[in-house]
């Protein structure tokens, strides 16, 4: 199986900045899409940002021009690098991946989710 652990969430201030990290570890074949997506109580999960294999990348209106997100292939890793955060920004962050394990079958794997807060 395919196992994604998140690391880097936390408390801080508006204005601060908070760097996640994903790890992917398993029976990966290949990785395709990997991203970060946050829920709040109450509403919908929604994704924030998304890179491919080859590097493109899309984000959501909300987070333009203030997070970046970045992947290790040789790591199988993707980062997203959160700064000007907002308190608006608080939610629990996902990271998922859309993952090839050695039976050749493509499956989409979530992590467990880590908490970010900013306050005001």
């Amino acid at each position: 199986q395919v196992q994604l652990v998140e690391s880097g969430g936390g408390l801080v201030q508006a204005g601060g900045s908070l760097r996640l990290s994903c790890a992917a570890s398993g029976s990966i074949s290949s990785i395709n899409a990997m991203g970060w997506y946050r829920q709040v109580p109450g509403k919908q999960r929604e994704l924030v940002a998304r890179i491919t294999s080859s590097g493109t990348t899309n984000y959501a209106d909300s987070v333009k021009g203030r997070f970046t997100i970045s992947r290790d292939n040789a790591k199988n890793t993707v980062y997203l690098q959160m700064n000007s955060l907002k308190p608006e920004d608080t939610a629990v962050y996902y990271c998922a991946a859309v993952v090839r394990t050695a039976g050749s079958i493509w499956n989409d794997y979530w992590g467990q989710g880590t908490q970010v807060t900013v306050s005001s």
